[in-house]
């Protein structure tokens, strides 16, 4: 699953922002948090961990969660890109206002 269609889940992206501001944390610090079952979270953090959002180390008995820096920045390069081609457009879009403009004024003065 891609980064995108797992976050397409209001209680992944609400593990994801948790894990961000917390820090690591463990399966059950992080069940704790939501009124789902332990399986039903312990689920949600592999889909995470698969669409490479949280990674998993293990310690003892615990299993801590934190952000996978390379899924965050996948997803900061896509934002990235897409501000380019919004900053692109907006550019294109003024200069083809600027052009009907001109024609206008041209027809005007014929």
């Amino acid at each position: 699953m891609n980064a995108f269609a797992a976050l397409a889940d209001d209680t992944r992206r609400e593990i994801v922002v948790l894990v961000a501001k917390k820090g690591e944390l463990s399966a059950s610090e992080i069940s704790r948090k939501f009124q789902l079952s332990a399986p039903a979270i312990s689920q949600h953090l592999k889909i995470l961990r698969e669409a490479a959002l949280l990674q998993m180390k293990k310690d003892a008995q615990r299993r801590l969660y934190s952000l996978n820096a390379s899924g965050m920045d996948e997803l900061e390069k896509w934002l990235f890109d897409v501000k380019s081609w919004n900053k692109r457009l907006d550019k294109l879009d003024g200069y083809l206002s600027q052009l009907k403009r001109e024609r206008a004024d041209a027809k005007k003065q014929r």
